[in-house]
């Protein structure tokens, strides 16, 4: 089974966590490191963003992330010969998020290869057109047993959401709102009942919900009507800071019981 879809049906009733952080940033070496210090820490599953010089739905924090990466050399390639190298040791699901014109230009099928052979669960493709994935990709992820994770937001209709979770595997990623990427210190009434609308619709799929969760008050909002959250922009704040994916990891969960 693939690793995501055997992380839900472990966790029915667990409240997951999966955090986000950019390969290369801040060194080029320590992508598997920070995977397995996450891993260490219980964290549910990683999302490994690929560096990219236009990140249309990120926010100033991950932006600084991709450039930084970027400027220390970090390729796809060398993601997947970093996780390759310690795939035996990873556990958790790990997801590759990245834009549609890097995984283009590496080639679908090899993409998609390299995802099974390094270890890599799925992907988040933020710019991929629906009809696409269904024309393009899905033919080929499902050949290699990978899982495309596709994002809703409030503006997407019932009807899509539902076309969506019939053609998805994993999970569905519910954006918190139509903005970028950036930490927030809570929900308002309108955000909450978008949660609540979408939860009640009784989809197939397990709800992750992501964008904007940095306190106790935004991750236990995310929670309630989703089987977990995603954290971003907070914890790439962290890992720059302190350089050490532990110590991260440590001030991370200080600021999710505040």
């Amino acid at each position: 089974m693939n690793k995501i879809n055997r992380l839900f049906a472990d966790n029915k009733d667990r409240k997951l966590l999966s955090l986000y952080f950019c390969a290369g940033c801040p060194t080029a070496e320590d992508t598997a490191d920070v995977i397995r210090a996450m891993q260490r820490h219980g964290i549910s599953m990683v999302e490994v963003g690929i560096p990219f010089s236009d990140p249309m739905a990120d926010g100033p924090v991950i932006q600084d992330a991709a450039t930084k990466a970027l400027r220390n050399g970090m390729t796809l390639q060398k993601i997947f010969d970093q996780l390759k190298e310690a795939k035996d040791e990873i556990d958790i699901p790990v997801i590759l998020m990245g834009y549609l014109n890097v995984i283009m230009q590496y080639g679908i099928e090899d993409f998609c290869r390299a995802c099974a052979d390094s270890g890599v669960s799925g992907a988040i493709i933020p710019d991929l057109p629906f009809s696409d994935y269904m024309a393009k990709i899905k033919p080929v992820a499902d050949k290699y047993g990978i899982r495309i994770v596709m994002l809703i937001t409030p503006e997407t209709s019932e009807e899509r959401i539902r076309l969506i979770d019939s053609n998805t595997e994993g999970f569905l990623y519910m954006v918190s709102s139509a903005a970028t990427t950036g930490a927030q210190q809570s929900f308002d009434d309108s955000r909450l009942e978008y949660f609540r609308r979408i939860n009640d619709m009784g989809l197939r799929n397990p709800l992750m919900t992501g964008f904007g969760i940095s306190n106790r008050q935004t991750l236990e909002s995310a929670q309630m009507y989703s089987a977990g959250a995603i954290i971003g922009s907070k914890f790439v704040t962290l890992l720059n800071e302190s350089r050490n994916a532990d110590e991260a990891l440590d001030r991370l969960m200080v600021a999710l019981a505040e």
